[in-house]
């Protein structure tokens, strides 16, 4: 985030693309319950990358599930461009998911059967937009990230940073204002991994989209604007190790 977004945001000028109020999620084991999130908040402003750290199991897979609408918690609220979401209807929900939320997972889940362009491609044309746009917007995505000579390529063909470079450029496509990111670098070896999220990086700089990324590798901190955690069921600063 730029000084200038940092001043509107400590004068109230600027609203959060994302809020999530009081959010609660629990989950039945055996003969108890887990309780995951115990009300947990968080604002994400334009333009910004919030990392969310803590280990496997803390809950931030389960935050980011509950804000990007993929599923929803037992209590608490999620806001997208300051409307409130759970309680609209599916459909609605859809919509506002495929027109403002991107989501990169930990493992890239491309269509095998599709090259790298025709995996951006789809999702476009889903949304709507016609085949010559989304090829152009396609190509555009995957020239940023580097993968212009892949696009005929399909996943097995390309390797695993590569894979998840087309997953990041097919999250964008669709012009989200917010993208969500699971472990988007878990499955990469360390030097694969700090070069694929540096593309990422880039690339939603490059967009103008925030992002709020749930990660256990440290390495990563250095590209985050805000650095938060996890901590029994609540979002807290990152103090460190």
């Amino acid at each position: 985030m730029n000084d200038l977004a940092n001043t509107l945001v400590q004068s109230g000028k600027l609203r959060p693309i994302l809020s999530v109020r009081n959010l609660v999620r629990s989950y039945k084991s055996g003969e108890g319950v887990l309780e995951v999130l115990r009300g947990a908040d968080i604002d994400v402003f334009p333009g910004e990358m919030i990392g969310l750290i803590g280990p496997s199991g803390s809950g931030k897979s389960t935050l980011l599930h509950a804000a990007g609408l993929l599923e929803k918690p037992n209590a608490g609220k999620v806001y997208i461009n300051g409307r409130e979401c759970l309680t609209l209807p599916d459909g609605q929900r859809t919509d506002i998911r495929r027109q403002s939320v991107g989501v990169v997972y930990q493992f890239h889940h491309l269509l095998k059967e599709f090259t790298a362009l025709e995996n951006v491609v789809l999702p476009q044309m889903i949304a709507g937009r016609s085949r010559a746009a989304a090829e152009t917007e396609a190509m555009r995505l995957l020239d940023l990230m580097g993968l212009t000579p892949r696009l005929g390529h399909k996943p097995s063909q390309m390797s695993g940073g590569e894979q998840q470079r087309v997953a990041i450029a097919r999250a964008i496509s669709n012009n989200p204002q917010i993208l969500l990111g699971d472990e988007p670098t878990g499955n990469l070896d360390p030097a694969t991994s700090n070069r694929v999220f540096q593309s990422l990086h880039d690339l939603t700089r490059c967009e103008g989209v925030a992002a709020l990324i749930a990660t256990h590798n440290m390495d990563l901190i250095p590209f985050m604007d805000r650095v938060l955690t996890v901590r029994n069921g609540l979002i807290v600063p990152f103090t460190g190790v």
